[in-house]
This record gives C-alpha cells, structure tokens and sequence, in this order.
C-alpha cells in the first residue's frame, strides 16, 4: 500500500494581507499564485506547502477552546539555523510565545496574526530511530510537552561552546530557566 508524503495546509483567514506578510517573513516563503480568494505560497520543492483562503465573509476570531489543529511544525537542519531564524525575526519584531524543549525537539512556537500556533523546530536527535526510543523512554512518558527555555541565553550558550548534547536537554533548560511557566498554559490559552 502506498504511503501518502504530507503536502500542504490550508488557512482561512480575514487578514489575508497581514497573513502572507507574516508567512513569508517567518517561513522564508513566496507567493506563487494569489487573487482575492486564495494565496499560494511555499518555501521548497514543492508548488505550495501554504495556502490562505480569503472566504467573502468576516470569520470568527480564533478560540483556543475550540476543537481543530493546534499548530503546524517546521524543520531546521541545526540548532544554529533555528537561532539564526529567530534572531532575524526577532530583530523584526516577531517573538515566539512560548520556547519548548519538549526533549525530542527544541522548540520555538510562535502566533500568526489570526492566532494560530507555528512550531519552529529541530529534531534533537540523529535518526527517527533514536527519538522515537526517546519519546518511549521514561523522561519523555512522565512529561511529554516539555519544559521552557530561553533562546538567548541558548544562542549565548552555543557561542560559548557548549555541546550540542547538553543544549538540546531538559536539563540544560531546567538549569538555565527555571522560571519560566509551564508551556502547555501559552499552547492552550
């Protein structure tokens, strides 16, 4: 039986200029098609991974008490590419909400302008052999969310030359930030 490879998602929105702006911003994305209903956009191979329809009537702001998806994830090749990202949109103006280090990635989760979560992420581990042995492990079974971090002090860390394998744990997050909230209180609310 064939296996289905994920395509793209679809976002409906009554912002659809402030929509566009923010995803190209954050995703490094462009637009490959767009009229007054839909925009297409991507960021790699495929023709669009990101689509934004604009239906001609105003829609309900987003609930976080309601049902659906909670946010879409995306890949960074390194740790270094992730802070770099974050470093260029911060500069921009553009904060995560909350910064997760659930264990199996490091995390950086941020609000487009209709609310909805977008996961900045990059897998902690070297295959999906070793996270998925992770994410079975007692660690990941007694909190699988995760606990915060501060990318600042991680990007201040990694230049000093701490070890990835140090950075990329719950511990070094502990260590360095214990007083930040709980993370599922920003994911949830």
């Amino acid at each position: 039986m064939a296996t289905p490879k994920f395509a793209h998602i679809v976002l409906q929105t009554s912002r659809m200029p402030a929509m566009r702006a923010w995803y190209c911003q954050v995703l490094d994305a462009h637009v490959v098609f767009e009229n007054s209903l839909l925009c297409f956009l991507t960021f790699d191979e495929e023709h669009h991974r990101l689509a934004l329809l604009s239906p001609p009537v105003q829609l309900e702001p987003r609930s976080p008490r309601a049902a659906g998806l909670n946010h879409a994830a995306y890949t960074f090749g390194s740790l270094d590419e992730l802070l770099d990202r974050f470093v260029r949109l911060k500069e921009d103006g553009v904060e995560p909400a909350v910064s997760i280090q659930h264990g199996v990635t490091t995390s950086l989760y941020y609000r487009d302008p209709d609310g909805n979560f977008v996961e900045l992420q990059v897998d902690n581990f070297a295959t999906p052999d070793d996270a998925t042995a992770y994410m079975m492990g007692a660690e990941y079974a007694g909190d699988a969310v995760g606990v915060g971090f501060s990318p600042e002090k991680m990007r201040t860390a990694l230049a000093a030359g701490t070890p990835l394998s140090k950075l990329k744990t719950r511990a070094w997050a502990l260590e360095t930030s214990p007083e930040l909230p709980n993370p599922i209180v920003v994911l949830t609310s």
